[in-house]
């Protein structure tokens, strides 16, 4: 089963959702990797899921390894789609497209001056709002992975 959330109202002024890739490394004891959203970006010190606008003519699944090569240093090997979110922040609509990847090459690194933390049980804050729920489905995940 894939979940799938919609959150927040659709103003006006938002046009068609932005598509966005975003990755979940998952170690085998289930960590995961968030990044903090550095100091110039919408929702600064706000952690987050890594990943990116997805470019035109670009599949999700490249954009999803361009952006790791380019935000944190990582090649993606294999990533399997998990689910899908949309959610409507004040500055934009996005289409959250998440992959999880178990198979990576290379050490996560902070090319972009963001923080990154590896977390089990999450407890770095906040949380950008579209990445909430899903912490409840990986939690899920990781039981049926057990």
């Amino acid at each position: 089963m894939q979940p799938s959330a919609e959150s927040g109202a659709k103003p006006a002024n938002h046009g068609a959702p932005i598509n966005v890739a975003v990755g979940i490394l998952m170690k085998a004891n289930g960590d995961v990797l968030l990044g903090c959203r550095p100091e110039g970006k919408p929702y600064a010190g706000y952690w987050e899921f890594p990943g990116g606008k997805v470019e035109p003519g670009e599949s999700v699944l490249d954009a999803l390894k361009r952006e790791f090569a380019e935000e944190i240093g990582v090649n993606i090997l294999s990533a399997q789609p998990w689910c899908s979110v949309e959610h409507v922040y004040p500055h934009a609509h996005v289409r959250l497209h998440f992959y999880i990847s178990r198979d990576w090459q290379g050490e996560p690194r902070a090319l972009e001056g963001q923080q990154l933390a590896w977390q089990g049980s999450v407890a770095v804050e906040p949380l950008l709002p579209a990445t909430i729920p899903l912490l409840v489905w990986l939690d899920e995940l990781r039981l049926m992975d057990g």
